[in-house]
């Protein structure tokens, strides 16, 4: 009985080092992130990340450069002038939890999104730049990225 009891607190110390392992990495990116966001220029641009839901039409959030993804907004993509980059490519979603630096401006307006019921601001696309396929989270839990969970998180 003892080497069995044993053996699972040893199994258990190791799934407990991996997880503050996955834990330690994930604040080590959002530490350099923190860094990376402090040394955005400012300028007449914005950043943001793809958040792509299954089940819902908006973009994903926007931020203004220097800002945190906490003051993010999420937002409606007008892409009268400039296609959407997933659009583009004809792969909805396919970018999603990709992040990018936005050519554009909020038109002012205010867009109902039925499938969430929510009233998101009009951005007006009118070019991208890909910053990254391979972020550093903005939300807590990793799963909050998934298409096919109907979650709205908000970005910390």
């Amino acid at each position: 009985m003892a080497p069995r009891f044993l053996l699972s607190l040893l199994l258990l110390g190791s799934l407990a080092g991996c997880s503050t392992v996955a834990t330690q990495k994930r604040q080590g990116a959002r530490t350099a992130m923190r860094q990376e966001i402090a040394a955005e220029p400012p300028g007449d641009y914005f950043i943001g990340r793809r958040f792509y839901k299954t089940d819902y039409k908006f973009w994903g959030y926007v931020r203004s450069p220097g800002q945190p993804w906490s003051s993010a907004r999420m937002v409606m993509l007008n892409e009268n002038t400039k296609l959407a980059p997933d659009r583009q490519q004809g792969q909805i979603g396919s970018d999603n939890t990709y992040e990018y630096k936005l050519l554009g401006k909020f038109s002012g307006q205010t867009i109902y999104e039925p499938a969430s019921n929510g009233f998101y601001p009009e951005f007006v696309l009118k070019g991208y730049e890909l910053r990254s396929a391979t972020p550093a989270p903005i939300f807590r839990n990793p799963a909050d990225t998934d298409p096919q969970r109907r979650v709205m998180p908000v970005p910390y």
